[in-house]
């Protein structure tokens, strides 16, 4: 049975730890959305992503991250890693804390046999947490005092004047400027009182899928969980455990006075000496009354502070995915509420491509927000805008085991002229108009929406490879289900792969510095199963079709 709303993601993580040796591969984690049980969710091999992101098999430049040595063997390369790295670029970590006993604790990884150790909460003490001392040894900084609690296992600290913190160790004055990129304070906990996790927490690091090596000095990580904002969100945030699960949340500390508002700062962007080629560049439109000068470039977000993949599984940067949209509808009975349906793409300051099946009332209220990352919470960066009308593609068609044609469009109701206005957080993506070779890796967003579960809050981001329609089309995957208006993506290994994003979402392809919206989220076969990846719209295919509308 066919299945609308879903879409089968690779959980694709990168960060890097600024220590001793470097410890890579960060898996970040929406507050709506948490992983498997810490201890046994790092049993994936992501090693197949890496033989598709590196198919030369050359040593030079090395391909093996966190010190690894390359030595290449005929087309391909093996990467020798130090402990306690692993994988198939030594991208990942050995799960070393699987069976450690660390009690009320954290169990970090080292770079120093036996390459773990229990970090305790006070006043559980070393090495097994399990112990409780109160205020021996003084858990306080700063010549804070230690006063025992009511019970063994729980301590305060009166702190003298001029410092705060659980434990006494953030100074005064201990603030953050713009959104905090540059932050290097001890605030460690977030706006909700939890301890933050450690950087090189096992929980973090072990699911990771890769790693990058480059400014890690400028990310301020490493063995220590004091804040930080590593990926230009819009203030500094950490990771907690809740229930032995992973979140994310931004973090009780202040903004410092006189500094710009929360809004995420434009990062410095990586140089990489290299311009995109001229050719590969979509042409300018000139201006005219339907296209704002403001819109004259699609497919160029936000840069970003690192060139490589950050939290590709989870946690999207504000102005990272410009034109995803959220497609909202009102609830029959309702006068105000509007409630997430549908992801989309802005591809013309008036325009939104989504997915045929999203489309169910076409005489409903229904309206787009736009610049959003969280969708319950209000900020200066969203646009909201109502939707004028829908047009469903005329072939449109749902069978029991497939959808065809499955199009929409959305124009926009304009107001003074405008249907929106481009900002670092609202842009257009580029049609694609050639198709990308197969195994091309891409990148799917959205809030999460499917059938039987509710969507994240946060918006979601991750990278998937295009399968061949050959490989799609076997008996073992979608037989002749699939026609050349449709295309999969994800990988053919099925296994614990989150149904995340949303119908009518973007698949997004990456040229010569330019994004093009090269698939919109259409329908699968469930989650996570073997031989059945997301199956997508292929966009160029339905280009004349879209102009056509657009122009009429």
């Amino acid at each position: 049975m066919v299945v609308r709303l879903t879409l089968l993601l690779c959980l694709c993580a990168s960060f890097t730890l600024n220590s001793a040796a470097v410890l890579s591969g960060i898996l970040d984690l929406v507050n709506d959305s948490p992983t498997q049980n810490p201890r046994v969710a790092g049993d994936e091999n992501f090693d197949w992503l890496y033989g598709f992101l590196d198919a030369t098999g050359k040593c030079d430049p090395n391909p093996c991250l966190n010190n690894g040595r390359c030595e290449s063997h005929g087309g391909t390369f093996k990467c020798i890693c130090p402990v306690p790295f692993k994988g198939k670029r030594c991208h990942t970590v050995h799960d070393f804390c699987k069976n450690a006993k660390c009690g009320h604790g954290e169990c970090v990884i080292t770079t120093k046999p036996p390459f773990f150790e229990c970090k305790c909460t006070p006043p559980f003490q070393p090495p097994t947490c399990i112990r409780a001392v109160p205020c021996s040894p003084n858990p306080c900084l700063n010549g804070g005092t230690c006063i025992p609690g009511l019970t063994r296992t729980t301590v305060q600290c009166d702190c003298p004047a001029g410092y705060t913190g659980k434990f006494c160790q953030v100074g005064s004055p201990d603030c953050y400027e713009g959104n905090g990129l540059t932050y290097n304070g001890l605030a460690s906990e977030t706006e909700d009182g939890e301890d933050c996790l450690p950087w090189n927490s096992h929980s973090v690091l072990e699911r990771a899928a890769d790693s990058f090596t480059e400014n890690q000095e400028d990310a301020m990580l490493g063995e220590h969980n004091y804040c930080r904002n590593p990926d230009g969100d819009v203030k500094p945030w950490c990771f907690v455990k809740r229930r032995e699960a992973l979140f994310w949340s931004f973090c009780k500390v202040k903004q410092c006075a006189g500094s710009n508002s929360g809004k995420a700062v434009k990062p410095t962007p990586v140089t990489t000496g290299k311009l995109p080629d001229r050719p590969g560049e979509p042409a300018k439109p000139k201006p005219s009354s339907s296209t704002p000068v403001e819109f004259a470039t699609c497919g160029k977000p936000q840069p970003t502070r690192f060139t490589a993949r950050i939290y590709g599984g989870k946690k999207a940067v504000p102005g990272a995915h410009p034109w995803q949209v959220s497609l909202q509808v009102q609830p029959q009975g309702f006068s105000t509420t509007f409630s997430h349906i549908c992801g989309g793409t802005l591809i013309r300051p008036c325009w939104v491509l989504t997915a045929a099946h999203c489309i169910t009332n076409p005489g409903a209220p229904m309206r787009v927000v736009l610049g959003k990352v969280d969708l319950l919470k209000d900020d200066l960066n969203t646009q909201v805008v109502e939707v004028e009308k829908a047009i469903v593609h005329e072939h449109f068609r749902e069978t029991s085991v497939s959808l065809h044609n499955d199009l929409a469009l959305l124009k926009l109701k304009a107001v003074d002229g405008k249907c929106t206005k481009e900002s670092m957080f609202v842009k257009t993506a580029c049609l694609a108009t050639e198709k990308f070779p197969d195994e091309t890796e891409c990148t799917i967003t959205g809030w999460g929406a499917t059938p039987t579960s509710s969507y994240s809050r946060q918006l979601l981001d991750a990278q998937v490879l295009l399968i061949s329609q050959q490989r799609c089309s076997a008996d073992s995957a979608y037989g002749g289900r699939l026609d050349d208006s449709m295309f999969c993506a994800g990988h053919m290994k099925g296994g614990t792969d989150a149904c995340q994003g949303d119908s009518g979402g973007p698949l997004v392809c990456q040229k010569n510095g330019t994004h093009f919206l090269y698939g919109v989220v259409s329908w699968g076969d469930s989650c996570g199963r073997a031989n059945k990846p997301g199956i997508y719209a292929r966009v160029t295919k339905f280009n004349d079709w879209i102009n056509s509308k657009i122009q009429a």
